[in-house]
């Protein structure tokens, strides 16, 4: 079941329709999801991914992994993964959290990836981005502002879950400060489907972050809303906040959807298309 904030608490071993070990998908009113999950990217690829993005990628870095909406009758598709999301870290340093670890990190990563001939220039270590998934359009059509809430009453009915999973697209530990990760759940419904693509990062005496991109999908009408959240504050202030309950503090630090509840939404967009 979606919660009333639109993050997924279901249970993680939900029957999938197994397509093969590493790709599941299934097909609803004319719309195909597929996941695919495979084991992180071993040296050759990191390399050349090193070389694509011109940034050492993150120390857990799924870069075969993916969640591909798509409508083959029209040729639209929505994709997340992990090296479309890394493309928007930002690569001047203008961004980078400016704190002691950063320039230890640097060397340790540089070293690291010693045999790798082309530099690595500074960058945001934190991997923040701003993705919200790849849109591929033939016939031109494209995600406008709108004010069209994602109907949040329909996503709390116990309607029959016909496919759901959990796909990790890249994770950091941030010098072993904190952590910085991006995952992706998607959920099909009978007559509708809703996905979360959640960064989420907290590095320790410093900040959090959450960046919350929704894809909800009504299948009977087409309609295509896209909700990007962002979520920032500094950490004493969340340890501050938390101090004033009788939660476990290190427990609720590492929980994203507990989170969201006590950092005010500091920006974000909503967006709107038919795919018929």
């Amino acid at each position: 079941m979606a919660s009333a904030n639109g993050s997924f608490n279901g249970p993680a071993d939900t029957p999938l329709p197994v397509k093969d070990e590493a790709t599941n998908s299934v097909t609803q009113a004319g719309f195909k999801i597929t996941t695919q999950k495979l084991p992180i990217l071993k040296a050759g690829p990191i390399e050349e991914m090193t070389d694509r993005l011109k940034i050492t990628p993150p120390e857990m870095i799924f870069g075969d992994n993916c969640v591909r909406i798509e409508h083959p009758a029209t040729g639209w598709s929505i994709d997340f993964n992990a090296f479309d999301a890394l493309d928007r870290v930002d690569k001047t340093g203008d961004a980078m959290l400016k704190v002691s670890y950063s320039k230890e990190w640097q060397q340790n990563r540089q070293k690291q990836f010693e045999d790798i001939k082309e530099v690595v220039k500074p960058f945001d270590w934190s991997y923040s981005t701003d993705f919200k998934g790849t849109v591929t359009s033939p016939n031109g059509s494209t995600f406008e502002p709108s004010e069209t809430l994602i109907p949040l009453a329909l996503l709390k009915r116990p309607d029959p879950i016909l496919f759901f999973d959990d796909v990790m697209l890249y994770e950091d530990e941030l010098a072993d400060n904190g952590i910085a990760m991006l995952s992706c759940k998607v959920r099909v419904m009978p007559a509708r489907m809703l996905l979360l693509s959640r960064f989420f990062m907290r590095l320790d005496d410093v900040i959090f972050r959450i960046r919350d991109t929704r894809v909800f999908i009504e299948f009977e009408t087409g309609e295509v809303i896209r909700e990007y959240t962002s979520r920032e504050e500094k950490y004493d202030v969340v340890k501050q906040k938390l101090a004033m309950t009788r939660e476990d503090i290190p427990a609720i630090m590492r929980d994203a959807n507990r989170l969201t509840q006590l950092i005010e939404i500091s920006d974000g967009t909503l967006e709107r298309m038919i795919v018929k």
